[in-house]
């Protein structure tokens, strides 16, 4: 194409996880124009290729947000709007709400709209009505789990991913499942995460008298934290010395429980969520980085810990087998297999400084050669520029 693409970059707020940012950082460096559409959590000042039509989640802010682009449509972009509203009426979503979203989006009217997450797509089908290009991130949760306990959304999936224009899948796993909801696999784009390794400090000393790992994410059944726990049990009863800090589960009820059933109330600690820049610091200061997950995509917080050259053992749930090879750049055992994960922790523990220092560099290795954020972005782009 001669012209600058359009892209609209769409997760629902402003600004939004630390992963889509790099993308909307790293593609505002080429020769497109992004836009980020939803409600603004936090200021945030981006550069002239950057522009943001959000609202305050407030109703006033919501009402003059409406009020001017249903003027706007109104007076020049009349007929769209009508058209807009027509399908939103079949679809009864006649909700002021929904006109909130909508309404920019038809104004501007990018050439690609990139939903982030796949649960959206029933609200966001109606841009191929309009000419804008469908693409859709497919992750972890939102493919691999909510579809099964949720009839209705494996349906609406059914229905609507034959439409869609390309899909961008964070592994090859999830592009398989997605495929089982009528995703066409020609159609599917395998695209890592990417980060830049050079923005991680990856020569801090480990200065830990105890054996430090720590674990990153919300205490939800789909981290594997029982599961964790149980396999620190196991180490405890073996005498095997460690401190164990859980980012996000504060104040969970049944990780506090267990905690205290399994008696390592002196050992586990559960700290709230961190900022960005806390979590690389807590990552960075641990021994290893410990993924007891029975449900990801790819984690985005084990290649972060490989970038720091944190050691890493992680389940072989979702995508991971993608990023891991057991023994060459972390260890990789089963979900939900506590015994495993001890006897990992414990040989990661037990590595001698050379053979720790070859799996740490082939892991930093990996990140550069296949998630680096240059990459990403060159995929990502090379998936936009095949819509036309």
């Amino acid at each position: 194409m001669n012209k600058t693409i359009k892209i609209a970059i769409y997760s629902g707020e402003v600004p939004s996880t630390t992963f889509i940012e790099r993308l909307i950082l790293g593609l505002s460096a080429g020769d497109v124009k992004i836009y980020l559409f939803g409600f603004i959590k936090s200021k945030i000042k981006y550069d002239n290729s950057i522009s943001v039509f959000g609202y305050k989640q407030t109703k006033i802010r919501k009402g003059l947000h409406l009020l001017k682009f249903s003027i706007l449509l109104l007076l020049f972009k009349n007929r769209e709007k009508t058209k807009l509203d027509k399908i939103l009426n079949q679809k009864q979503d006649n909700r002021l709400t929904s006109r909130v979203k909508y309404y920019p989006v038809l104004w501007y009217k990018p050439d690609i709209f990139h939903l982030q997450w796949a649960k959206g797509i029933d609200e966001w089908i109606w841009v191929k009505a309009f000419g804008m290009k469908l693409v859709v991130s497919l992750r972890g949760a939102h493919i691999n789990y909510s579809p099964l306990a949720n009839e209705k959304l494996a349906n609406t999936y059914k229905a609507h991913f034959p439409k869609v224009d390309a899909f961008h899948a964070v592994s090859n796993a999830i592009s398989f499942e997605a495929q089982k909801y009528g995703a066409p696999k020609e159609n599917i784009n395998v695209i890592y995460s990417g980060i830049n390794p050079d923005a991680f400090n990856n020569n801090a000393n480990k200065e830990n008298k105890i054996f430090r790992i720590v674990s990153v994410g919300r205490p939800h059944w789909k981290k594997g934290y029982t599961y964790a726990l149980d396999a620190f049990k196991i180490l405890k009863n073996k005498n095997f010395e460690f401190n164990y800090v859980i980012v996000g589960g504060k104040n969970n009820i049944e990780l506090a429980y267990q905690i205290k059933d399994l008696g390592l109330e002196q050992h586990v600690t559960l700290v709230d969520q961190l900022t960005f820049k806390e979590v690389v610091n807590q990552i960075q200061s641990s021994d290893l980085l410990l993924l007891p997950s029975v449900e990801e995509g790819i984690a985005n917080v084990v290649l972060e810990a490989m970038a720091l050259k944190t050691m890493v053992v992680t389940t072989d749930c979702g995508g991971m087998k993608e990023v891991i090879t057991n023994h060459h750049n972390g260890f990789i055992v089963p979900i939900r297999d506590p015994e495993a994960m001890a006897k990992a922790i414990k040989e990661a523990k037990s590595l001698s400084d050379s053979d720790k220092e070859s799996i740490l560099n082939n892991a930093l290795e990996t990140i550069q050669k296949n998630h680096s954020e240059k990459l990403m972005v060159g995929n990502m782009m090379h998936m936009y520029t095949n819509l036309f």
